[in-house]
């Protein structure tokens, strides 16, 4: 049996996201967003523990990225939806980037995510809040 992980959160995108850009949908300009925003609900799932971020996303959920603390090197949040959401992007000690669109409650995780780098990685300094 291995280690057990807390988990911190386990879900997708932000309701919000959806209903925003199915309203912008209405328009034929905003219609790649709203389907962007459909394929984001449908198969996009967040997981975040006490040792790593998972992303299951891509078409029908078959694509998964796992990262571990020690490897994340910045955090980018913005936020989205007047406040209620936002988009953070892990940069990992490879320079490669890993985005994660339409948080629920994304300070409160921006902070838990940045308190386990501080404490995996000494390397890093954090981010300006």
């Amino acid at each position: 049996m291995g280690i057990r992980e807390e988990i911190y959160y386990e879900g997708g995108p932000h309701v919000g996201d959806l209903i925003l850009n199915l309203l912008i949908g209405l328009t034929v300009v905003g219609l790649p967003l709203a389907v962007g925003a459909i394929v984001r609900a449908l198969w996009l799932r967040y997981r975040i523990t006490d040792r790593r971020v998972t992303v299951t996303g891509g078409w029908r959920g078959r694509d998964r990225t796992d990262v571990i603390y020690s490897e994340i090197v910045k955090i980018v949040k913005v936020p989205r939806g007047i406040g209620l959401w936002g988009d953070m992007v892990l940069t990992l000690r490879n320079g490669s980037r890993l985005e994660m669109r339409a948080v629920p409650n994304f300070r409160e995780t921006y902070d838990y995510i940045n308190e386990r780098v501080i404490a995996k990685n000494p390397l890093y300094t954090g981010a300006a809040k």
